[in-house]
């Protein structure tokens, strides 16, 4: 009698999958703030150090705040401001998604998250899901691990990261698949042999999810 086919490992990124963002929103609402409307080095593709340096914990949310300041001509705007704009970005968790993954782990599936974020989008993410929807410890009460960029010291696209993901879960690369929406992160995941599934707009994760899951191979056993 044949084994039943193991099911894949998924890892999920968090912004642009799980949770909705606008990145627009936390350019202009930090252009709004700038006295000679500065340019904010921060898209979905790249940003400059002080980004990085805030999502990898070498910065904390003060010497971001300064930063910003420092940088684009926010002297003027308070630490509530430059949070609000920064924040801006973040839209809303729809229901069906965190019902979605938490029918996942029920069937079996193993499932951990991958982000790249930060304290302060951590900490306003996490109170409205204990507001909306009753969860004491945000996201990871629906998922078995929760791997922020910010605690870890690393951030994607680079390989180490997804490497301490792999060994922290004991995963292999191709029993693991990987959702997310920024195609320098998919390519990275590619070349350590991890299976993706790109998540392009106006694709969501329950719509893609189930197809990409039919079709993962049968050599997961």
């Amino acid at each position: 009698m044949n084994a039943a086919p193991r099911l894949p490992n998924l890892l999920f990124d968090f912004g642009g999958v799980i949770i909705n963002i606008d990145y627009n929103r936390t350019l202009e609402a930090m252009r709004a703030l700038s006295r000679v409307g500065s340019a904010i080095e921060f898209t979905q593709a790249a940003q400059s150090a002080l980004f990085d340096d805030l999502e990898t914990g070498r910065l904390t949310p003060e010497g971001f705040r300064q930063g910003l300041r420092t940088h684009y001509d926010l002297h003027h705007a308070t630490d509530a401001e430059l949070d609000a704009a920064w924040n801006a970005m973040l839209l809303d968790l729809p229901l069906e998604r965190l019902e979605y993954i938490r029918e996942l782990r029920r069937q079996g599936y193993q499932t951990a998250l991958l982000s790249n974020t930060n304290s302060i989008h951590i900490a306003v993410i996490n109170e409205m899901l204990r507001r909306e929807y009753g969860l004491q410890h945000g996201i990871a009460d629906v998922l078995d691990r929760v791997f922020y960029s910010q605690e870890v010291g690393l951030r994607k696209p680079g390989t180490e990261i997804f490497e301490h993901v792999l060994r922290e879960m004991n995963w292999r690369p191709e029993e693991t698949l990987f959702i997310e929406d920024s195609i320098q992160h998919i390519r990275t995941a590619e070349q350590l042999g991890i299976r993706t599934l790109f998540l392009q707009p106006p694709a969501t994760l329950t719509e893609a999810l189930p197809a990409a899951l039919r079709a993962f191979p049968d050599s997961v056993s």
